[in-house]
């Protein structure tokens, strides 16, 4: 009797050990899928901060009224470029790799004064051809 008592213990003792092996299996397999998660998350929060420190560095840039389109290089991953559009109106473009951000202003007396309503995500033009980085 004794030895079917331990026989049993011993079959239920690895019975769990397996089950806990299966659970915390499960679990890595969980913590892995939420990290890469988080990894791509945070490459696209640190992507959207760039564009946007280099679309407010771009902004306090010296552009010249007279040049159609004008390029500067931000930060390393960055760029910024201004289009002068037709009816005095400016376009301020800042991108890194495929991100990019806008804001718009106009000529006033022979400068460039950039909307005080910050920036746009989306296009804020008909033609979406003339919002990219040339």
């Amino acid at each position: 009797m004794n030895r079917q008592r331990g026989m049993s213990s011993l079959a239920m003792v690895l019975l769990l050990l397996v089950l806990g092996s299966l659970v915390l299996s499960g679990l890595n397999q969980q913590l892995n899928t939420f990290s890469v998660l988080v990894g791509g998350e945070s490459r696209s929060l640190q992507s959207q901060a760039i564009v946007q420190s280099a679309l407010e560095w771009g902004r306090m840039q010296h552009w010249l009224p007279e040049s159609d389109i004008q390029c500067k290089q931000a930060q390393p991953p960055a760029r910024v470029c201004v289009k002068l559009l037709s009816d005095e109106r400016v376009l301020l473009i800042a991108g890194n790799n495929d991100l990019l951000s806008w804001r718009t202003g106009k000529v006033l007396e022979g400068q460039i004064i950039f909307s005080p309503h910050g920036w746009s995500d989306f296009c804020p033009l008909k033609e979406s051809a003339l919002c990219q980085l040339p």
